[in-house]
């Protein structure tokens, strides 16, 4: 640790320009990080000027919690931050102040114990069950072979709440048609058999009987279930234009991608009553706690039966 004396007293805006210099050149940070962290780090440099600090070595913690409170707050010229910005933000002062710690321009790393805020948990998106439907009409309205294969792999990504991943490497020999049960193959190689219902049941046999056979002629025997127009197997960025196009056609709000299936098929659920553990098993979740997050969903369900149930509910 060095001694008070070896201290070179800078101020902020220069140990924020050294810095700054340091994760370009010696760490090669991404232009868009570091143009978020000098945006960032310049603000925190001007709050410090403005409370008279000279050098970063008299800065104290209190000063770097006021920083986070004061983004938070905002000011004249400055909206309030989200956590999630703010949360960035703190990230950037703490780097900073460990980089003049070790250059030996302070003794302690006073913004060490200043967490950043935690960000407010997001509901899942889902769309309604009227959407869905729309959205499954439009994608295989013109009944060609694509059209099967898209009808086919949206039911599949609905019905099962499969992810992408696991729906565009799903095998033939995953698929038990006559059981009415296809395996999915998540995260870490765990697999589950997920029921499929009797609409993803009968989109995949129609596209497995009627197209796959002539898509999978132009290709080189894949065992992979949904193929492309060459005979190979369907990226997930097409499967993304699959959705994407279909959105469009059925004049949905942009922005549904799918995961949004896979969000409306676990809120679906939840709605109709299905306990948390089943939902759980069924998206493959290894802890209860990430599918918990669809119980804050149903709040207004919960509500609208209460209060129509609950005998002083009304009044």
């Amino acid at each position: 640790m060095p001694s008070p004396t070896a201290l070179r007293r800078l101020a902020p805006a220069t140990v924020v320009r050294g810095y700054l210099d340091h994760l370009a050149v010696e760490r090669g940070v991404a232009a868009n990080t570091l143009a978020s962290y000098r945006r960032d780090l310049n603000r925190y440099a001007g709050y410090l000027e403005h409370r008279g600090v000279a050098s970063i070595d008299a800065v104290a913690a209190p000063m770097v919690s006021g920083f986070l409170a004061y983004l938070r707050e905002g000011d004249t010229e400055h909206v309030p931050l989200s956590a999630t910005s703010a949360a960035r933000a703190v990230v950037a002062v703490r780097g900073l102040h460990r980089f003049a710690l070790r250059d030996g321009l302070v003794h302690v790393d006073v913004a060490r114990e200043v967490r950043p805020p935690t960000p407010p948990r997001r509901l899942p998106k889902a769309i309604s069950l009227d959407d869905i439907e729309r959205l499954l009409e439009a994608a295989g309205y013109e009944q060609t072979a694509l059209a099967l294969r898209d009808r086919a792999l949206l039911e599949v990504l609905y019905g099962t709440g499969a992810r992408i991943s696991e729906a565009v490497g799903l095998a033939v020999d995953d698929i038990d048609l006559p059981d009415r049960t296809v395996l999915l193959s998540g995260k870490g190689g765990k697999q589950r058999r997920i029921p499929l219902g009797s609409c993803a049941a009968a989109a995949l046999e129609a596209y497995l009987l009627q197209a796959r056979p002539g898509l999978a002629a132009a290709g080189r025997g894949t065992p992979v279930v949904f193929l492309n127009s060459r005979g190979g197997p369907l990226s997930r960025q097409s499967a993304w234009t699959v959705l994407r196009t279909a959105a469009e056609r059925a004049g949905l709000a942009a922005g549904i991608s799918p995961h949004t299936l896979r969000h409306s098929f676990a809120t679906h659920l939840m709605e109709g009553g299905a306990d948390v553990r089943v939902v759980q098993e069924l998206l493959g979740h290894s802890s209860v706690t990430t599918t918990q997050i669809y119980t804050m969903v149903t709040v207004d369900t919960l509500r609208e039966v209460y209060a129509t149930a609950h005998p002083r509910a009304r009044g």
